[in-house]
């Protein structure tokens, strides 16, 4: 079935049911009521390839995302997909699992649609893929990461404000001992995080020498507690890069026996929605995934539908913000530990083959 055979029935031209299912406002109302009544009968659907290329432009946007299952992306999918419905386009979502070679073929299915922009909210990219789709002038949004060049939409996220109220807010507790949990070091937003911590503990004159890394996973803060719980002089409180850290922290102080927070106080990062349900409820850093999303469609709906291209270097931010809840507390009476002496102790914890990105 095509237009021609609606044409026939609704005894109008063929370049008249093309306008009237593209609504075109100067196609004769009765006209087009007709063409859709047989649309309706027939159970027509238009072929939105070819209607992409008459018309140049897809409306699909790619949507490209870490990892599915990571509960810090689903209110990113959500609202991405809602905004590109409430504006009349498609998205074409993959996520890379951290394997270069999907994250490349899934470059080459967006250029395949002719997809009219890409999202790249994975925290993490390689610059030949960003050249994949730079030389085909296709309109980018990145977080962290993007290249400063003219065609790209940057998203900074301003990680020190949220840290720095973090930080202050365990001083102000009296924790003097604070520990913090990196994310993976080779992640441009895990060293942010990680850097922004430092900063905010040499403000107020702490060290900041207590560093274990981990990857971003609750297994990651399961380890990591583990470790500092060895330590001679364990921390009264811990700051996570991410919450699913936090979470694992949480988890394995549990098994030890260390209350929260009356034995040690925890932080998260993201305020992914899992926060505000654990026992105790997590106190976090609240980076707004709906924010995010919200920024990274407008970013690339206006690359594509200004109607002149611009050499303007676009760059967008999203500001960072702590939300308390009850899994801080005064430190421990006689906890008041000095700060190690040991130099920098950024600790491994044994890596696993799933390590994550985010």
């Amino acid at each position: 079935m095509d237009i021609r055979e609606i044409a026939r029935k609704a005894k109008v031209s063929t370049a008249t049911v093309s306008r009237a299912i593209n609504r075109v406002p100067t196609v004769d109302p009765q006209l087009a009521k007709r063409v859709w009544k047989v649309v309706d009968e027939l159970g027509y659907y238009p072929n939105i390839q070819a209607r992409a290329l008459v018309l140049g432009r897809s409306r699909i946007f790619g949507l490209i995302v870490s990892e599915i299952t990571n509960p810090f992306f689903p209110e990113i999918v959500q609202t991405f997909e809602n905004l590109a419905v409430e504006n009349n386009y498609e998205i074409l979502l993959t996520s890379t699992v951290h394997d270069p070679k999907r994250m490349e073929s899934s470059v080459r299915r967006m250029i395949e649609r002719r997809v009219d922009g890409v999202a790249i909210l994975t925290f993490g990219m390689e610059e030949t893929l960003i050249e994949h789709l730079r030389f085909r002038k296709v309109p980018l949004v990145f977080v962290d990461v993007g290249p400063d060049v003219p065609g790209i939409a940057n998203i900074r996220i301003n990680y020190q404000s949220g840290i720095r109220q973090a930080v202050q807010h365990l001083a102000a507790l009296r924790h003097t001992h604070i520990a913090f949990v990196t994310g993976p070091l080779h992640l441009k937003s895990a060293l942010a995080r990680r850097d922004a911590f430092k900063a905010a503990m040499m403000e107020i004159g702490l060290s900041s020498d207590l560093i274990v890394v981990g990857d971003h996973r609750m297994e990651g803060g399961m380890r990591a507690l583990v470790e500092l719980n060895s330590l001679a002089n364990s921390p009264t409180a811990v700051l996570c890069s991410n919450d699913m850290t936090a979470i694992g922290v949480m988890r394995e102080a549990y098994d030890h026996h260390i209350r929260i927070p009356d034995d040690l106080s925890v932080v998260g990062f993201d305020d992914i929605r899992l926060a505000e349900f654990t026992i105790p409820p997590l106190t976090t850093v609240q980076m707004s995934q709906h924010e995010l999303a919200k920024i990274a469609f407008q970013a690339l709906l206006n690359e594509v539908e200004s109607e002149q291209p611009t050499n303007e270097r676009n760059k967008y931010e999203l500001t960072t913000s702590l939300v308390l809840r009850r899994s801080t507390a005064l430190a421990p009476l006689g906890s008041a530990a000095k700060p190690s002496a040991k130099g920098n102790q950024e600790r491994r914890p044994h890596k696993t083959a799933d390590s994550a990105s985010r």
